[in-house]
């Protein structure tokens, strides 16, 4: 009976000295994979995220499930890029109960914010910052400006403008704001606040993980500028306008877009000054998204000498969890220089 006793109170101390047990993580949900990777840093050693969109699905054509549902009623803290990206969840978090905290990351502190470019076949502009090592000086401002030097062809047709209206309605904000490693740091750091505040108790373990994930970022930075140097004067057109952070953070060249938003396909007045932009500029390469039809490739290099690669701005392709983020902006960069340097 004493062994007994002995083996209740060394078994209870165990449950009240051990942190993993003692103290429940939040429920935490995250709206897309690259966000959710950011998280997942943060919350190493403590919990694990879950994830709204999953697998190849777009934020821009997601359709919530009961899951979804379930995971966001029972959530503590909501992480969600904001109105301009997610659609699919304003009304789905207005309906949340109050205990849980929503944080739209689009006001992250810090963050360089760009406007929507006008439309799909941008103007050809100077490149003559190209190869600058200042690319790391740009403030909030300058970026802001630079957002500018873009400016839009004639011709959209109505749904075009429909969906290009539906997105200024946002604030006009590009939102794909990850695609900027300053931008990530950025909310990196907001993620951090927020979870320490909602869990205080793990507090020592987000601020070290933040901290490693800051020198993570930089490491990726410098990595992505050595890899994307030698292509950085090639022009090149996307699938859809997603890229402009990542654009104006490496100098490469991003000569227009197949279509303004993935919502609306583009029509026959689209590809044709796509096709002509392509030939006009001796783009090298157009490049498709794994979510989106990839035939519209086909008819916009017919004729040309570009060639076709894939880019995954949103991680569609890549499993989910704290190495996604890093392997995606790899990814992006491995696949412009590859493709560009044919």
């Amino acid at each position: 009976m004493k062994r007994t006793r002995l083996a209740l109170a060394a078994t209870t101390a165990t449950l009240l000295l051990s942190p993993a047990l003692a103290m429940a993580a939040p429920e935490v949900v995250v709206s897309i994979k690259p966000i959710h990777s950011l998280v997942a840093s943060i919350m190493k050693g403590v919990g694990e995220p879950a994830l709204i969109v999953e697998g190849a699905a777009s934020p821009h054509t997601y359709s919530l499930k009961p899951s979804n549902a379930r995971a966001l009623e029972n959530a503590d803290v909501v992480f969600w890029v904001g109105h301009g990206l997610e659609a699919f969840l304003e009304k789905p978090l207005e309906a949340l109960p109050a205990k849980a905290k929503i944080v739209e990351l689009d006001d992250a502190p810090g963050l360089i914010k760009l406007p929507f470019r006008e439309g799909g076949a941008f103007e050809a502009h100077d490149h003559g910052e190209h190869g600058s090592e200042e690319h790391h000086a740009h403030s909030e401002e300058g970026h802001a400006e630079e957002g500018h030097d873009h400016s839009a062809e004639a011709g959209h047709s109505e749904e075009e403008h429909s969906a290009e209206d539906h997105d200024h309605e946002h604030g006009g904000t590009d939102m794909h704001l990850w695609l900027d490693p300053a931008n990530a740091k950025a909310m990196a750091a907001d993620i951090a606040s927020t979870l320490i505040e909602a869990d205080p108790d793990n507090k020592a373990l987000y601020a070290a993980n933040a901290k490693a994930l800051d020198s993570e970022i930089d490491a990726l930075d410098a990595q992505i500028v050595a890899t994307l140097a030698p292509v950085a004067d090639k022009p090149f057109v996307v699938f859809h306008d997603a890229y402009q952070y990542f654009e104006k953070r490496y100098k490469v060249r991003v000569a227009g877009s197949v279509t303004v938003s993935p919502e609306t396909m583009p029509g026959a007045e689209r590809l044709s000054q796509i096709h002509a932009k392509i030939a006009e500029l001796n783009a090298g390469c157009v490049f498709a998204e794994p979510q989106f039809e990839s035939k519209l490739i086909a008819v916009v290099t017919e004729g040309t000498d570009a060639k076709s690669g894939t880019l995954d701005p949103e991680g569609g392709a890549l499993t989910e969890g704290p190495e996604l983020y890093p392997q995606l902006m790899r990814n992006l960069a491995s696949s412009m220089a590859e493709c560009l340097s044919k």
